[in-house]
């Protein structure tokens, strides 16, 4: 079952999105070699607090922090620890949160002080793959054409999609229909309508697409050993012009000023 959302819903999406932009804005400001990862975890889930929401991942199906924080070749669902963040490596920090019985959900690679610049170009690159993907959620055009989008554009960089794991639609529950593959083809799928709010969400390989779930039972990790990068955004299917919930403005300010 497709949940189209009402104007009122989708203000009430915007207000729990915007909050996981400013959250991850504050987890960003503290990433720098020698910080335990759990450290990173217990801002993000006084910040939430703070501002009248409950992390929307603790105790999702069992999830054990606020945040998953995947690190280089890990590619999602990381679980925070005492891990140190080293110099060169790159962080993959997604976050939920639960307000006004709505989620927003959203997530960001950063890198931990100066990364190879074939690091740096994936970063920027799937980066690059979101907001193409995000262009393409216009209503009449299908689910196959945002996958697609992605697909061809990062492929063409020489880099590879995640198949195992896609994204979704948000709502007042965590995961709804449909389903948003970061592959595909153009035509294909359901066809978009206004008013419905999915989280597009590419995983990119630096390497081989394949990946496997580490004995903790949650992180997802690169065969290769390769590193992986991740961003998120949730939007909105608009007529003319995708309304893009979620924000990296408080993410980009923070990186600008280090």
């Amino acid at each position: 079952m497709i949940y189209y959302k009402t104007d009122e819903e989708i203000e009430l999406l915007r207000q729990s999105n915007v909050l996981v932009g400013r959250t991850l804005a504050e987890v960003g400001r503290r990433i720098k070699p020698g910080v335990e990862t759990l450290a990173l975890d217990k801002c993000a889930e006084q910040f939430i607090r703070d501002n009248n929401a409950v992390p929307g991942f603790l105790d999702y199906e069992g999830f054990p922090n606020t945040l998953c924080i995947s690190i280089n070749e890990e590619v999602v669902h990381g679980i925070p620890s005492k891990r140190v963040l080293k110099e060169g490596d790159i962080v993959s920090i997604d976050c939920g949160v639960l307000k006004n019985d709505f989620y927003g959900d959203s997530a960001f690679s950063f890198p931990v002080g100066e990364v190879k610049k074939d690091v740096s170009q994936l970063l920027f690159e799937t980066r690059k793959a979101l907001e193409i993907g995000v262009q393409n959620a216009v209503e009449n055009k299908r689910i196959g054409d945002i996958g697609n989008s992605i697909q061809s554009h990062v492929e063409n960089c020489g880099y590879s999609v995640v198949r195992e794991m896609v994204g979704h639609g948000i709502g007042r529950s965590l995961h709804e229909e449909p389903q948003v593959p970061n592959y595909g083809r153009r035509g294909h799928g359901i066809k978009l309508r206004e008013g419905l709010v999915i989280a597009i969400e590419p995983m990119i390989n630096l390497g081989k697409r394949n990946v496997y779930q580490a004995e903790d039972g949650w992180t997802i990790v690169t065969r290769d050993k390769k590193p992986s990068a991740h961003f998120e955004h949730t939007v909105v299917v608009r007529k003319r012009k995708v309304d893009v919930l979620s924000t990296f403005e408080y993410i980009d300010e923070v990186l600008n000023s280090k």
